[in-house]
């Protein structure tokens, strides 16, 4: 059997399989949070631009507000992703690089988990793969003018449409065509002005949105980048980056990764290709590691550039095969990757075997949002039929608020736009709850019939329609709810404590509290 059937067995085996199981958890937070986005279509949202919402929306259109509907493009997104890194791997090298590309690809546990769960990161990835094969269409092609240089313009879009990250992609092109001897004749011709004016094009959406939203997409990228406190210099942070990718990527892949990379240094200036693939990672990942020195970046904010990076680095080792310690250490890397890819998706397994997480399970943010939704409906439920009256919900943070209205059965949503459930009131812009509507919000007052001579007029503008009405609050445990509800309801009351258990040891516990009677925030 060719190695080019076998890639396609592979993943079409793969894909099936993960179709398969995507309902076989709960969503995750992050998940469901990009769910209400969906819900609430948009040219962009607080952190991230428009893409995620309008995949998922797609899918849960064709298959509904479940699980599997969340998920299905990550799955098809991630064979994709696999089959075009295959026929790279085969046009820039041989069929070999491919298909062992493919192999590291999808036993690396960071990107196996996210062919499962439907984040920006499959979309992203998919993306920057496309844009990287598209580009080198182009250049294979240079002088001559192509449809793949408008192409590749809009590939880097989308991307970046999905996410943020995505724009370094044009800073590859440039570094490619400026450090390619042959290419740098591209700066005089159309084909480069093509690529850079649809990536401009799609870039449109979010700065309107960003215009009509006090720029906030900035401010929290700032926030999360930790460049809005004490920025300095922390070699232990640097430390943890590199830590915690051996961890994600698993160690031997990662450490195969990095030699494969460091070991093709010295080809860059005589290889083309070798300067090609490694233009396309260097980029984001020095940004990520220069940011580290200050505060760590998580595993997967660079996660694009380990695609050319995982390309350049099969090829060293596959030129290194004939060598029994070098098929030894390559083989013991993708048992490892598979092995902890495997249990990071069932980690059950290691936990019926008596195994114990020193720390919590990173699979316990899938398990147990829908039974404990539940419990907090059938609290609010009990408390209507003794109360008369309809509550409102609260949660403490957009997680919470998050899997609570994907699970809720009866969301019971109160007007156009609304979110099933609230976040706290608060001034601040925290996250996307802050432009979607708030029970703290006036509105226009309902119009009035003609009032007569003797009435009175006020300059009241607006009324706040919760105005009198009792919530339930859902919060982590405290002693007490924080003080922005305690101020603006009458009375609250500990009505309810919800605990996840897995195996006999916590999860984690809510709190449910009936807050009597809103006011509004005293000024």
């Amino acid at each position: 059997m060719s190695k080019t059937r076998a890639v396609w067995l592979f993943i079409g085996a793969l894909t099936l399989v993960r179709l398969s199981m995507l309902g076989s958890t709960d969503l995750e937070f992050d998940e469901a949070h990009y769910w209400m986005w969906s819900e609430r279509l948009a040219l962009a949202y607080f952190s991230k631009g428009p893409g995620i919402a309008f995949a998922i929306h797609a899918s849960t259109m064709a298959f509904g507000p479940t699980e599997f509907g969340v998920r299905f493009w990550s799955p098809i997104l991630a064979a994709g992703t696999g089959l075009m890194l295959f026929y790279f791997g085969l046009r820039l090298f041989n069929e070999n690089v491919g298909l062992w590309s493919v192999i590291a690809f999808n036993v690396a546990p960071i990107f196996n988990v996210g062919a499962f769960v439907m984040t920006t990161d499959a979309l992203s990835i998919f993306f920057w793969m496309a844009a990287m094969f598209s580009f080198w269409l182009a250049v294979e092609k240079s002088p001559r003018f192509s449809f793949w240089w408008p192409l590749t313009g809009l590939l880097t879009g989308l991307g970046f449409l999905s996410r943020y990250t995505n724009a370094f992609e044009v800073v590859c092109v440039l570094l490619v065509l400026a450090f390619g001897p042959r290419l740098r004749q591209e700066f005089k011709r159309p084909g480069l002005y093509w690529l850079l004016g649809i990536f401009i094009l799609c870039t449109v959406p979010p700065i309107i949105w960003n215009a009509q939203h006090a720029w906030i997409t900035l401010t929290h990228l700032r926030t999360r980048g930790s460049l809005t406190g004490d920025v300095g210099f922390r070699p232990l942070e640097a430390l943890k980056f590199f830590g915690e990718h051996f961890i994600f990527y698993s160690p031997l892949l990662f450490a195969a990764l990095i030699w494969g990379v460091a070991g093709s240094w010295r080809r860059v200036n005589q290889q083309f290709k070798v300067l090609f693939l490694f233009w396309f990672g260097l980029p984001v990942f020095a940004f990520y590691f220069l940011l580290s020195t200050n505060k760590v970046a998580t595993p997967n904010w660079d996660a694009v550039s380990f695609v050319s990076f995982g390309l350049l680095a099969v090829h060293y080792w596959n030129e290194r095969l004939d060598n029994r310690g070098v098929r030894i250490f390559t083989t013991a890397a993708v048992v490892l990757g598979f092995l902890m890819s495997f249990f990071s998706l069932d980690s059950d397994i290691l936990r019926s075997a008596g195994f114990h997480f020193f720390r919590s399970d990173p699979s316990d943010r899938w398990r147990g949002w829908k039974s404990m939704t539940a419990e907090v409906e059938r609290i609010r439920n009990d408390l209507e039929t003794k109360l008369g009256a309809k509550l409102f919900l609260i949660a403490d943070e957009r997680h919470r608020a998050s899997v609570i209205s994907f699970y809720l059965r009866d969301k019971r949503v109160e007007g156009a736009g609304h979110p099933p459930v609230y976040l706290i009131e608060s001034q601040d812009l925290v996250n996307q709850f802050s432009f979607w509507p708030r029970y703290d919000q006036f509105v226009d007052a309902p119009a009035r019939p003609a009032q007569s001579p003797d009435e009175t007029f006020t300059e009241e503008k607006g009324v706040n329609l919760f105005v009198g009405r009792s919530a339930l609050l859902v919060r982590n445990y405290a002693k007490h709810p924080p003080h922005n509800i305690r101020a603006a309801f009458e009375s609250t009351e500990l009505v309810g404590t919800i605990e996840l258990r897995r195996f006999g040891e916590p999860v984690r516990d809510w709190q449910v509290f009936l807050c009597r009677h809103y006011r509004t925030l005293p000024l």
